[in-house]
């Protein structure tokens, strides 16, 4: 296999990888991989996007959340089924695809049943290393509280360490104006520098009990703690969108995609797609766009995009069109002509391999609909694609939390002393930015020790500030006026009120402010300006430029600067470009006189480009592309439900459930479990259960759906981690 899918080149990203390079098969075929790096992500470095068929039907099987919350990327290891995206690759390791049931083990690969289940008490157990449980445990470590912090990932962060972009919020409560995976990194090592905190990592927390205990997979090994207080930080799962093809190999989550690019550096994509108008589908587009990956458009069903405007205005500006009102009607696989075509341009197996290339995603077809979201008849169009993105938001994942309110267990800090205190902060108390999340976790820490009876007390300015970072972004007001009479100075293109406050940090002759008496408002310049361009550089919506009429002694041309992130080679000095206005709308052509990066920058780049003096404050940034509408094709045969996959782990449809609840007249989730095996998968019904219960409500006409069932367990735990594997009984 070729490893041609490395990402070599990245603006942001450090490029160094001293990791050695290991060895391992699939299908009988060698494959490399990186030391420590997950057997999915090997597979998509060296072009393999299908990773077996569905022994139900022969669905083909492929990633979704990456994240080990789904069970599409199943494969054989050795023998054992296992979550490709959350189990590192081994050196000689045989992988297979899951072709039909797996086999039993052999009798004698089990192991001798026998030994004790360890507990491990604690004064506090966190749940999740993201961003709320390490600024939690921050705030209880440095006060000498015992604490034991969980997580299921291989390393510290969370969605940190995806986050390539700089923060908002403010500078001086939450990290405004640094890049998430640095501020990731750095909390991370502050918290492994605690002596009081103990890090498990690869160890999820799969159930807590009435016994006031919780289960937890430490390195394989199932051991019980008991914790006087249990603090959720678990974060958040993505939703799913039912539609036909929704299955297929190239259709998976924002999360998964920011995986695979920014974590793992691999080009997940070449002709991507994206469905949803809100902040991580906008980030996402920004993302591919800086792994050198074409975004071809996105989709957003209501009228707007739900996002900062500030980060849809940064990728119209470079071209990607966005269609609002619209929505996607179907995925569409490879026929024989497109895999012909495939093996024609790669001549290698660096693209969709062998038999499964009739297996991907090929091509898409959006419609606009009605403002019942009904699809419009003849707006249908296609394009091709090789990926399309799900970023239709987020869910809290709180199984746990589930668990300790049907145990019994007081759902607060007070009361009952024998009752666990259970505390929950970021995502899995209330979806947000992960600047609310580290904000929230902060409080958390601290509402803990006054608890438990430490001198501190919760700033009431603390709260006011989780307010406001996790409110929706303003209404659009347009964008200020630029200044008059100035040879240089800036102009803010923020037309809402957002939490972020760098700008007004950053500004030398301190001419920006925030009129407003919290940092959520928009910016306004005021005074004199050096020309410094620091709030170019440190502006996290790369919503700010300068502009220079000092350059041009005939005042017929001026220098522009904006900032650019994007791969090296992609402009170059002398080029003649387009430029674009803060919503992407052409200007005219400009000329790009320099392109300078410097350490205080922040691996962000100023551009500067050569415009008519006219044009100058108009032009907010350049075209990388030429937004392509599509191909209309006028109206395309109605999807029939046989056609949507609800249930990915028994590949049970949307006509098999429909036909059921109709039959049956049930409405309850779990009589459809036990019918039809919904939810019965290895996810636990974490990626259905929504689908399922909206066909419920909708068929039914019932309001209050008697709601699934949850496992005791969160997640699965093989047999083995409750066998004596002899070790530290500690």
């Amino acid at each position: 296999m070729s490893e041609g899918r490395r990402i070599v080149e990245h603006p942001v990203l450090v490029q160094e990888d001293d990791r050695g390079i290991i060895r391992f098969t699939f299908n009988g075929e060698e494959v490399k991989a990186r030391e420590g790096e997950m057997i999915a992500t090997a597979l998509f470095a060296n072009g393999t996007h299908v990773f077996g068929h569905h022994h139900r039907d022969g669905g083909a099987q492929g990633i979704f959340c990456a994240n080990g919350q789904c069970a599409q990327c199943l494969v054989l290891a050795d023998g054992v089924p296992v979550k490709s995206c959350v189990v590192p690759a081994e050196s000689g390791m045989d992988v297979r695809s899951m072709e039909g049931l797996p086999e039993l083990l052999a009798d004698d690969a089990v192991m001798d049943i026998g030994g004790s289940v360890p507990f491990v008490s604690t004064q506090v157990l966190i749940v999740g290393g993201g961003p709320a449980g390490l600024t939690a445990a921050i705030e209880l470590g440095t006060k000498g509280v015992e604490c034991i912090i969980c997580d299921d990932k291989h390393e510290l962060g969370g969605k940190l360490g995806l986050q390539t972009h700089n923060f908002f919020g403010s500078v001086r409560d939450c990290f405004a104006g640094t890049r998430g995976m640095d501020i990731g990194t750095d909390l991370a090592a502050a918290v492994t520098g605690l002596p009081t905190v103990d890090v498990w990592l690869n160890s999820p927390v799969v159930g807590v009990f009435a016994e006031n205990v919780a289960g937890v997979v430490r390195d394989g090994r199932y051991v019980l703690v008991r914790p006087e207080r249990l603090l959720i930080t678990a974060g958040a799962r993505e939703k799913v969108l039912d539609f036909p093809g929704c299955d297929l190999p190239g259709v998976y989550g924002g999360g998964a995609f920011q995986t695979l690019v920014n974590r793992d550096r691999v080009r997940a994509a070449e002709r991507l797609f994206i469905v949803g108008g809100g902040n991580v589908g906008l980030i996402a587009a920004y993302h591919a766009l800086q792994a050198g990956i074409d975004v071809v458009g996105l989709v957003e069903a209501l009228p707007h995009c739900g996002g900062y405007k500030v980060h849809l205005d940064k990728i119209l500006r470079l071209g990607v069109p966005v269609y609002t009102s619209h929505t996607v009607l179907r995925a569409e696989p490879m026929g024989d002509e497109d895999v012909k075509v495939i093996f024609d341009v790669n001549n290698d197996a660096s693209g969709s391999g062998g038999d499964e290339g009739g297996d991907e995603l090929a091509r898409i077809v959006i419609t606009q609909i009605d403002d019942r979201f009904q699809p419009i008849e003849g707006t249908e169009r296609e394009f091709e694609v090789d990926t399309l993105l799900i970023a239709v938001g987020l869910s809290p994942v709180d199984e746990l939390t589930k668990a300790a309110q049907s145990s019994g267990i007081q759902m607060s800090s007070a009361g009952d002393a024998k009752r666990l205190p259970v505390y929950a902060a970021g995502d899995a108390d209330e979806i947000a930015e992960a600047s609310a999340a580290m904000f929230s976790g902060r409080i958390a820490g601290r509402e803990i020790l006054a608890d438990m009876g430490h001198d501190v007390e919760v700033p009431p300015e603390w709260n006011e500030m989780l307010e406001i970072l996790r409110s929706k972004a303003g209404d659009d007001e347009g964008f200020r006026a630029p200044p008059k009479g100035l040879e240089v100075y800036p102009v803010i293109r923020c037309p809402q009120e957002i939490p972020c406050d760098p700008c007004t940090e950053a500004c030398v002759k301190q001419s920006i402010m925030i009129r407003e008496a919290t940092m959520k408002g928009r910016p306004l310049f005021e005074g004199g300006c050096l020309g410094c361009t620091n709030c170019v550089a440190v502006c996290p919506g790369l919503a700010i430029t300068l502009v220079d009429k000092r350059y041009d002694p005939s005042g017929e041309n001026a220098l522009v600067v904006i900032p650019w992130e994007l791969p090296e080679g992609t402009i170059v000095p002398g080029q003649e470009v387009v430029t674009s206005g803060p919503e992407g709308e052409v200007i005219g052509r400009g000329k790009v006189i320099a392109l300078k990066g410097s350490d205080w920058q922040d691996r962000r780049s100023l551009m500067s480009i050569e415009v008519p003096s006219i044009e100058a404050n108009k032009v907010a940034g350049i075209r990388i592309r030429e937004p392509k509408d599509g191909r209309p094709i006028g109206q395309v045969h109605a999807h029939e439900d046989d056609e949507i996959v609800v249930c990915r782990c028994e590949r049970v449809t949307r006509a098999e459930i429909v036909e059921y609840i109709e039959r049956t007249g049930v409405t309850d989730f779990n009589a459809i479990k036990a019918g039809l095996r919904v939810g019965m998968g290895p996810c636990g019904g974490k990626t259905c259960n929504a689908s399922v219960e909206r066909l419920l409500r909708g068929i039914t006409g019932e309001a209050d759906i008697e709601p699934h069932v949850e496992r005791p367990f969160a997640q699965e735990v093989p047999l083995s981690a409750f066998l004596d594997q002899g070790g530290d009984e500690r």
